[in-house]
């Protein structure tokens, strides 16, 4: 289901800010929160995203995400199949890899 409350409180937020022209302040409000709810601001290099999980997740959900993207994309489960596809499965394994260790690393200095 797709995010609307920032919708929602954009609206009520332009409209009250903006008191002289309450309907300019109210659409600006709505696109501002529209912004938000489809994740505009969020920075794409999130090591949670690439393992489906948000940033509360516990150090065995860490694991379990892991070791399931990894073993469905892991380049040697291809062996028999074309170059391109084996060179997907290697980028998005490196990515996937990248997450685990940012994840840790970040978890260890916490």
């Amino acid at each position: 289901m797709k995010r609307w409350y920032g919708k929602l409180l954009g609206f009520f937020a332009g409209a009250a800010l903006l008191r002289a022209n309450p309907l300019l302040g109210a659409l600006i409000g709505v696109l501002i929160g529209h912004a938000f709810d489809a994740d505009w601001f969020r920075r794409r290099d999130d090591p949670y995203r690439v393992l489906g999980l948000t940033a509360d997740a516990s150090d065995a959900e860490v694991d379990l995400a892991w070791r399931r993207l990894i073993a469905q994309y892991h380049p040697d489960r291809l062996a028999g199949a074309a170059a391109e596809l084996r060179r997907q499965a290697e980028a998005r394994s490196r990515e996937i890899n990248a997450a685990y260790d940012r994840i840790r690393t970040l978890r260890k200095r916490g």
